[in-house]
């Protein structure tokens, strides 16, 4: 595996492969790597020549007394099962490299940034934007990958790619979970085990949601409630929000139909956990999105 630090290095490795005619796959991390980012490997593996993957904890996407210190980071283990899910190269740079001294250009993505997790985390998605943008430009993939945990990031990634003309296909990837449910992330390491079972809240708060969907409910309040409701049963819980909006414009919903997407965002302790599921509400029959 090639540990790329450098952007003209990376530049130099995609110019390479650009020369043996291969088409690239990237995968974009913030490291301490789990299951769902090595199925996002796994699925460019199998769709592209060579896969690339980046490694960067971007500090332009945390907010003043967030995580960013403590987030975990393993670059050795993460190298370990990069290569084994099919990885060649990871571009894991210092801050200094993608932010020299005197930066001051970002990328923002408007209307979509500003609700669910835009709205609690101001300034968050300028910095996923940019992030996301330099990698495209310093990578140049043909494909990228990212998960729908993740939903609002997705979309507003895609929606950056169709404004800004870059010419790279976004491949999204359903969630992956434990078998309780529990959808994967990197800061699931900060649970104790009594908050990893009260984490449990949010699988089952959307599930109580789809359910109220499939047999009947329209009312989107109705279902805001009740999810709210099951949160809030579970020991250490707050809630940051949950929501009931449109899965293509994240606008907010008083009447349930068409493509839905129930989100939310919860602390558990000191740790903020995100989920969402998305339904097809078609004839007054809500089915599974298979998006």
């Amino acid at each position: 595996m090639d540990l790329l630090t450098t952007i003209a290095a990376t530049r130099q490795y995609v110019a390479g492969v650009r020369h043996q005619g291969k088409s690239i796959g990237l995968v974009p991390t913030m490291g301490y790597l789990h299951k769902g980012h090595l199925t996002l490997a796994r699925t460019a593996r199998e769709q592209n020549d060579v896969v690339m993957m980046s490694i960067f904890v971007n500090p332009t996407q945390f907010g003043p007394g967030e995580d960013l210190d403590r987030y975990p980071r393993d670059l050795e283990r993460d190298q370990e099962l990069a290569a084994a899910a099919g990885v060649e190269a990871i571009f894991t740079p210092p801050v200094a490299e993608m932010y020299p001294r005197g930066y001051s250009t970002y990328v923002q993505v408007e209307g979509l940034t500003e609700v669910l997790c835009g709205a609690s985390r101001p300034g968050h998605f300028r910095g996923v934007a940019t992030v996301v943008s330099k990698l495209f430009n310093i990578v140049q993939p043909d494909r990228a990958y990212f998960g729908l945990k993740d939903y609002q990031q997705a979309v507003v990634i895609k929606r950056m790619v169709r404004d800004l003309n870059f010419p790279v296909d976004i491949i999204t990837v359903p969630t992956v979970r434990e078998p309780d449910g529990l959808a994967l992330s990197s800061r699931n390491k900060y649970l104790s085990p009594a908050q990893r079972r009260s984490a449990l809240a949010l699988y089952r708060a959307l599930n109580l949601g789809a359910d109220l969907i499939r047999r009947g409910e329209r009312r989107a309040k109705t279902v805001w409630e009740a999810m709210t409701r099951e949160i809030l049963s579970y020991p250490e819980t707050r809630v940051d929000y949950v929501a009931v909006c449109d899965a293509d414009t994240l606008e907010p919903l008083l009447e349930i139909k068409g493509r839905v997407l129930l989100a939310l965002a919860v602390w558990v302790g000191n740790t903020r956990l995100i989920d969402n599921l998305t339904l097809e509400v078609k004839d007054h029959v809500a089915r599974p999105d298979e998006e």
